[in-house]
């Protein structure tokens, strides 16, 4: 803690330099890096000022203060609750662990099934997110044939929002009666999710014109008067590595096209941090099919209402909420078991 306090302090410094805007780039990463720093100090510094004043209270508190004694008490919950969670929070301690996430869903084995299982997927992330005060941005989404939706490529903006929903990259199963089954037989869905970090500006990740191929192609789906009328759907290929990214939710091309670019960058710096974390555990995680026996959890609505996590094995009858998007437990679970 000391350490980030005098680390704070030498930047608040040199941020009051009269020429410290002279160089706007250099100056926007030390901002940036100071406002992070603040984010995580912030909080402790306020919990020892609470324990200080708690410590002040009760030396002047007589024993007779029945009243006063559990009104602390009541104080004493909150700021044990307070600190648990900045506890937790050291779980987050990965290289990305702090960034903005950007999470794709893509249809798996189950056709309009699947597709509408992907629309579920996207309420429930939609919702979670929302309930975490993180912005929520569309990048790109085709709809399914019948209903539902094939693939949605999400940005959720918002400090942590990488360290809690790396937890879901996998496959997820869903057990129900088909609402598109006249005969109400039960059926098995597969999506499959994927999330990597958003790349912060000061992270440097080099893209060559010449590795890159650019499409412009017309937004499918539903959608407003121009964006279904122009070539303004962007999708980028870079050849060394093969990744293809696009983006089709802006009217404009330009904004679409420095979108996707954005995406890009982070998968590269996503394939960077998996192929360190190969080498130093000489060991490759193939990505799994997304159809039986590779899920990593399941969601049951029939006959009983289950969701259970196969890795850590929490699980809750609370089905519906957890599709509300209650997935809370479910990522911190994960994380006290990945630790």
């Amino acid at each position: 803690m000391d350490s980030l306090v005098g680390r704070i302090a030498e930047l608040e410094k040199d941020a009051a330099r009269p020429d410290f805007w002279s160089d706007a780039a250099k100056a926007n990463v030390s901002i940036r890096e100071l406002k992070k720093l603040k984010a995580q100090t912030g909080p402790y510094q306020e919990l020892q000022k609470e324990l200080k004043e708690t410590e002040d209270f009760l030396e002047i508190l007589g024993e007779e203060e029945a009243d006063s004694l559990r009104h602390l008490e009541a104080d004493l919950d909150k700021f044990a609750a307070k600190l648990e969670h900045l506890e937790f929070q050291k779980l987050l301690g990965g290289p990305a662990d702090r960034n903005s996430a950007i999470l794709s869903i893509n249809a798996g084995a189950g056709g309009t099934e699947s597709c509408d299982w992907v629309a579920m997927l996207l309420r429930m992330y939609t919702r979670w997110s929302q309930d975490q005060r993180y912005r929520v941005e569309m990048i790109d989404r085709l709809v399914g044939e019948e209903a539902g939706v094939k693939n949605v490529t999400l940005l959720v903006e918002g400090e942590f929002a990488y360290g809690y929903l790396k937890s879901e990259r996998g496959v997820h199963r869903l057990v129900r009666i088909s609402p598109f089954d006249a005969n109400k037989r039960r059926h098995t869905s597969f999506a499959s999710v994927d999330v990597i970090p958003e790349v912060e500006e000061d992270i440097k990740i080099e893209v060559k014109p010449e590795d890159i191929r650019i499409d412009v192609f017309r937004s499918g789906g539903k959608g407003g008067q121009g964006v279904n009328t122009t070539d303004s759907a962007v999708r980028i290929t870079h050849l060394p590595t093969g990744v293809v990214v696009q983006c089709q939710n802006e009217r404009s091309q330009i904004k679409n096209r420095d979108t996707a670019m954005k995406v890009l960058k982070s998968r590269l710096y996503e394939k960077e941090i998996k192929k360190k974390e190969a080498e130093a555990q000489k060991a490759y995680h193939q990505k799994q099919e997304i159809a039986w026996g590779s899920q990593i959890r399941s969601y049951v609505l029939h006959p009983y209402n289950l969701v259970k996590d196969h890795r850590t094995n929490h699980e809750t009858s609370n089905a519906t909420g957890v599709l509300d998007g209650n997935l809370t437990p479910f990522l911190e679970a994960y994380l006290r078991w990945a630790k």
